[in-house]
């Protein structure tokens, strides 16, 4: 894995320690792919039972370290250790595993299995000659899926759990691994805040039995909330490593951007409000998805920016992708400017002037074997050409012009997508929602997994949106995503249960989105609950 004669000239042995070895030590570690460098001599040592962040913007290197220590890559200097010897050999996966287990933030969970058979992948059998005794499988799989606390069937298809359940899937099964070194990538981006909880409860637990962890997470008050130390890269290096008890968080961001102030998204306190005689742009009116909401009502102004937040089982994720038609109506009507959206088709909300941002950008917003210009131009193929065709002139026109608006950093159009960083494939999804020059917006967690100077620019794109007359739906449970509204509808299973205008207050956001809003936790602000919604909730 490392470089055998850096090995040797750094002693090849164990480091010399008074303490105990660290479970992983990557020293010198330097990597480049062609004319780009990845990493300039980094390193890390993550200590046993430590929780161990590493943060930086898109394009620093976290990714490539994370490949390097999980053994897919071989550095082009440098040594790496395990526990004071010497990483495995690549491609010796059975040894990898002993040392280190990685959850990454794009699932690995192969939809058409069972839970049982995602969590013992390639390991269903006592052995390769002898048959799979499936009683057995889906014991062992109850057995840990009841160990780490997550309700799920282990009979059930993947593709039929929530994206939270598949995220503790894949949590429980590299913990199944034994490893005492395991790798989270952005492990709460698709969780709630009970579900985020729930997950630190298990990491600390699991930290008193001596496992370290390394954090990679965009959200900074997670690492403060859970790790213990951070090691900051920039620019493909190093930058520091400290206890997270002595870095503020002006000074953590100052490191991560090599900036010494930094501005923060654009909100609405300084601008002027949104006229009372405003068109409604976006119109939702007793609106039933099965599973997901009952008689929802909400509109959106020209100008205006609205926040549909509520946390992962509240449904507001599903009430986008309706706007969008990506799912039929029971009741109700959803309208841009007077022209209904016709349930279940996506053709019909682009016709009306819709344009979406989807909640998981690798899953449901890019074709990562085709080139930035070929994504960011999906939604507008018909005027790229005569009579059906796409000319290939006219699409590095027109995705020139989005690269440039948007600021993606990308050597051109015909890149692939999947060579970007999580950012710069952000902003191509963003591109794509904006090429068809939508009326309604509708971005859903729109900054999930994007570095703290990607989220301010996309959030202030958003912005500028509703303030050349068009209307914009944020839907999410982060607020920072939601300081940039003008108004916020919260929703709690599937109902309405406050709206908030300007001036709202975090505690009392978070209350309503978990379900203890009432009238008195909210009479301070300028926030107030619909009249349908609180008494019918309580019942």
């Amino acid at each position: 894995m490392a470089d055998t004669a850096t090995a040797a000239a750094n002693g090849g042995g164990n480091p010399a320690s008074d303490g105990p070895a660290p479970v992983a030590e990557a020293i010198g570690i330097s990597k480049r792919f062609g004319a780009t460098v990845a990493l300039r001599d980094a390193r890390i040592t993550i200590a046993p039972g430590e929780s161990h962040a590493l943060v930086g913007r898109n394009g620093a290197g976290k990714s490539t370290l994370v490949s390097i220590l999980t053994g897919l890559r071989h550095a082009d200097t440098g040594t790496l250790r395990f526990n004071g010897e010497l990483a495995p050999a690549v491609g010796d996966i059975d040894a990898w595993r002993s040392k280190v287990a990685c959850v990454y933030q794009k699932s690995t969970i192969i939809q058409d299995l069972t839970v049982a058979e995602n969590l013992f992948l390639n390991r269903q059998s006592d052995g390769s000659m002898r048959p799979i005794r499936w009683k057995k499988l889906r014991g062992r799989a109850e057995e840990l899926l009841a160990e780490y606390g997550v309700d799920v069937d282990a009979a059930a298809r993947a593709k039929d759990l929530t994206v939270e359940q598949r995220q503790f899937v894949e949590i429980a099964r590299a913990l199944s691994f034994g490893a005492r070194f395991i790798i989270l990538d952005e492990p709460t981006a698709k969780l709630d805040a009970r579900g985020i909880n729930r997950l630190f409860d298990k990491l600390r637990d699991l930290q008193r039995q001596g496992v370290a962890f390394l954090f990679i997470s965009h959200h900074l008050q997670e690492v403060y909330d859970l790790c213990t130390t951070v090691t900051v890269y920039r620019d493909a290096a190093h930058i520091l490593t400290a206890p997270v008890a002595e870095l503020g968080h002006q000074a953590l961001v100052e490191a991560m951007t090599g900036e010494t102030t930094v501005t923060t998204a654009a909100t609405v306190e300084n601008r002027a409000p949104v006229r009372a005689d405003s068109p409604e742009l976006l119109t939702v009116e007793g609106l039933t998805l099965p599973g997901a909401c009952q008689d929802l009502s909400l509109s959106v102004r020209a100008g205006e920016v609205v926040g549909l937040a509520g946390a992962t089982a509240s449904g507001n994720v599903r009430v986008g992708e309706a706007v969008a038609g990506l799912h039929r109506v029971d009741e109700g009507t959803i309208s841009v400017r007077g022209r209904r959206v016709r349930g279940g088709s996506v053709p019909s909300a682009l016709a009306v002037g819709v344009g979406l941002v989807p909640e998981d950008r690798h899953l449901q917003g890019l074709v990562n074997n085709r080139s930035v210009a070929e994504n960011a131009t999906l939604t507008v193929t018909d005027q790229l050409g005569p009579y059906g065709t796409v000319l290939p002139s006219r699409t590095r026109a027109f995705a020139q012009r989005m690269i440039r608006d948007l600021d993606i950093k990308t050597p051109g159009g015909a890149t692939p997508v999947s060579a970007l960083s999580g950012g710069n494939q952000q902003k191509v999804v963003v591109a794509r929602a904006l090429a068809t020059d939508p009326h309604v917006l509708v971005a859903i967690r729109p900054t999930n997994g994007v570095d703290v100077k990607s989220k301010e620019f996309l959030l202030r794109r958003i912005r500028q949106i509703a303030d050349g007359g068009k209307a914009a739906l944020i839907v999410s449970d982060e607020l920072d995503d939601l300081k940039v509204c003008d108004r916020l509808v919260v929703m709690f299973h599937g109902r309405a249960v406050a709206e908030f205008d300007r001036g709202w207050k975090d505690e009392h956001v978070v209350a309503a989105m978990e379900g203890v809003a009432d009238r008195a936790g909210t009479s301070d602000t300028t926030s107030h609950t619909p009249s349908d919604t609180a008494e019918e909730h309580g019942r």
